[in-house]
């Protein structure tokens, strides 16, 4: 959606052009897209400078540009073209989202976690805009640069955003959480991603609650209350509400019924049961933390239970596929880590109905000097009643490697080891038919959904 000039008039330095024709703006980074009536902010990096790139940018509908003052002015613009002189294009898109949201008033709820943020992002949306005008981060825009450019996409008229917020060292969610200032933030749970760049589980489980530094006074901060590294934190700055299995959960969940489509599931207080549309045993709590933000915002318990029912969620999360030969294919390709492997592997052994259960796995990234130990740990979770287990990638081959290194096979998968997708296709194709369930799990720069795409009809 537009923001208003005079947003971007309190950051500038100085303005060269004519303003008068401009009223509302829509925000363009990528000078290769087309944008009516588009503001160009070019950012640069060490490898590209996007002020290159403003002829560009202008051919694709930009009508007015930021421009960084240490940047030479362009030689050639169209008569009267507006450049906003700023010292620095990154700090003042991030002026103008903090200026953006002030503005709109709007309500912020803000994700972050190791695992399950999307998910419970789109989960968070499906009930509130039920309820409310609601927008939320489109894709993964989740970022330093991602948070501002979802806050000044989202329409004047918002009422509450739902943002999610991403992180691989300290500081980043410190930031973030400074610039939204949310009223509610959830942190999904503590897994192992970035342990790279945290050390630490602990270090991760702090990182994770920096989200808390920007929440407003007598705000919520909402967590998995199952996990010890997060329910440790005490402070009378902002109410805590707990979400999990365990007894001294404010929203404790009861009972599970686990199907082919979803699960339903009970809470200790409030409608007897509830039900996503979604597999993954992990995104029942997924739904109770989302359940939990509404219950804040005073949404009924039929509103919840409707956008839980309703769920449209980002591809890659536990999707499902039609596969060749009547198969169903899980692609849970967008990202992984131990635990949420882990967390995938077990829902793959609950599905009922399927004769062959195969796993397809391939490397995790970012998980320091523990990588090798960490990917073969998998290997505990891959029992009966899998039935195939196929790794792809050189790390990918440490998770197969405990189960090839058994004297005894009696009882464990069938396992197989490639070095590329290439590789495995026609082996996996060959296990297809109307008795098969196949999982894809692998980090992102795997691109696993190819695979996905090529044996589905």
């Amino acid at each position: 959606m537009s923001i208003g000039v005079e947003i971007i008039r309190g950051q500038a330095i100085q303005i060269l052009g004519d303003t008068s024709r401009l009223n509302k703006l829509n925000i363009m980074t990528d000078s290769r897209k087309t944008v009516a009536d588009g503001l160009f902010v070019p950012l640069s990096g060490h490898h590209f400078n996007g002020h290159r790139f403003l002829s560009q940018a202008i051919e694709n509908g930009a009508v007015a540009s930021l421009w960084m003052e240490r940047e030479p002015l362009p030689d050639h613009l169209p008569e009267g073209f507006p450049l906003f002189l700023v010292a620095d294009t990154l700090k003042a898109l991030q002026s103008m989202a903090k200026a953006w949201l002030i503005h709109c008033r709007c309500k912020v709820a803000a994700v972050t976690g190791s695992n399950g943020k999307t998910t419970t992002k789109d989960m968070i949306y499906s009930i509130l805009s039920r309820r409310f005008k609601a927008y939320k981060t489109q894709g993964n825009l989740n970022n330093h640069i991602g948070v501002p450019l979802t806050i000044l996409a989202m329409p004047e008229d918002t009422e509450v955003l739902v943002l999610e917020m991403g992180m691989n060292h300290f500081g980043e969610l410190t930031f973030l959480s400074q610039l939204a200032k949310p009223d509610i933030a959830v942190i999904t749970n503590v897994g192992e991603s970035h342990i790279e760049f945290l050390g630490s589980r602990a270090g991760i489980a702090r990182a994770k609650l920096e989200i808390t530094a920007g929440l407003k006074k007598r705000g919520a901060l909402i967590i998995d209350g199952d996990e010890p590294l997060l329910t440790q934190i005490h402070t009378h700055a902002f109410q805590i509400i707990t979400c999990g299995y365990e007894d001294h959960n404010d929203w404790k969940i009861t009972g599970i019924k686990e199907g082919t489509e979803g699960y339903g599931f009970s809470l200790n207080h409030g409608i007897k049961e509830y039900r996503i549309p979604v597999l993954g045993k992990q995104n029942v709590k997924n739904a109770v933390l989302s359940l939990a933000v509404a219950k804040r915002l005073h949404v009924s318990s039929e509103t919840i239970k409707e956008g839980l029912e309703h769920l449209s969620l980002t591809k890659m999360r536990f999707e499902r596929v039609r596969g060749l030969h009547g198969s169903l294919l899980i692609n849970d390709c967008y990202n992984a880590s131990p635990s949420s492997m882990e967390a995938s592997l077990e829902t793959l052994k609950e599905l009922p109905g399927f004769k062959r259960r195969v796993a397809v796995l391939g490397d995790m990234y970012e998980l320091g000097s523990n990588e090798e130990k960490l990917h073969r740990g998998i290997a505990r979770v891959l029992t009966a009643p899998l039935t195939h287990v196929v790794t792809i990638g050189d790390k990918g081959a440490w998770i197969a490697a405990p189960l090839l290194e058994k004297k005894e096979a009696a009882g464990r998968p069938e396992v197989h080891s490639f070095h590329d997708k290439t590789e495995a296709r026609q082996f996996l194709a060959g296990l297809l038919d109307d008795q098969t369930v196949m999982l894809f799990k692998a980090s992102r720069l795997m691109q696993l959904e190819t695979l996905v795409s090529e044996l589905s009809i």
